[in-house]
């Protein structure tokens, strides 16, 4: 963490490098500076692949056309490689390559931290992907927490029924609840200010970090 101390943002890829120390498990993925890499990690991953800009300065790639998943071949990847490109070039001056990154296959949940100035460091946990802003059904605690705490906050959510099995996706939430208590850990331990995982996504195997984002606190 020192040695990324004067940027405020992580990217996606730091993101996880931080995550991973802490134990987490995350997404196999490379940056690609040219399309020529990108199809050579895509290779070595095996499609179908995602491919997402990384950029400091594009905090939601989704919302300005800088993510394409499911890509199933190379003449797909050519395809989206270019288009990412032009889309992230309209919104901004600092694109650092182009994320090549495996797909993963389950249900989709989110876990935050944010810095709040009463309470201190609090974290969410509930629905991710396109249900986070719909539904709202997210629960909350007050770090640090325990092992019981996290548990206690994945059978809080009204979704509660999901983690039971899901269209014949079963989860394992032993999974969750180790991911809850590491990002717990790591956000009490680390100057983070806010902490953003959407999604983690959690199947009978894993329970894997898809996309991440963290703002390091002021002066660190």
């Amino acid at each position: 963490m020192k040695a990324l101390a004067e940027q405020r943002y992580l990217s996606e890829f730091e993101a996880k490098k931080v995550l991973k120390d802490y134990g987490l498990e995350v997404t196999r993925e490379f940056i690609a500076k040219s399309v020529d890499e990108a199809l050579e990690f895509a290779s070595k991953i095996g499609y179908p692949v995602v491919l997402k800009v990384v950029s400091r300065e594009i905090k939601h790639k989704t919302d300005v056309g800088c993510v394409r998943v499911g890509i199933g071949d190379e003449k797909a990847l050519l395809v989206a490689y270019n288009e990412i490109l032009e889309n992230a070039r309209k919104v901004s001056k600092s694109v650092e390559g182009i994320l090549v990154q495996e797909m993963v296959n389950g249900l989709e949940f989110i876990i935050g931290v944010v810095k709040d100035r009463t309470f201190g460091k609090v974290i969410m946990f509930g629905l991710g992907g396109i249900f986070t802003e719909i539904l709202k059904d997210v629960s909350f605690r007050v770090l640090p927490i325990s092992e019981e705490d996290a548990y206690d906050m994945i059978h809080e959510i009204k979704a509660r029924k999901m983690l039971e099995g899901y269209r014949g996706i079963r989860v394992r939430k032993e999974k969750i609840v180790d991911a809850i208590v590491k990002i717990a850990k790591l956000c009490n331990e680390e100057p983070i200010r806010e902490l953003d995982i959407n999604p983690l996504i959690v199947n009978d195997k894993e329970a894997k970090v898809v996309d991440a984002l963290i703002l390091l606190e002021d002066g660190t």
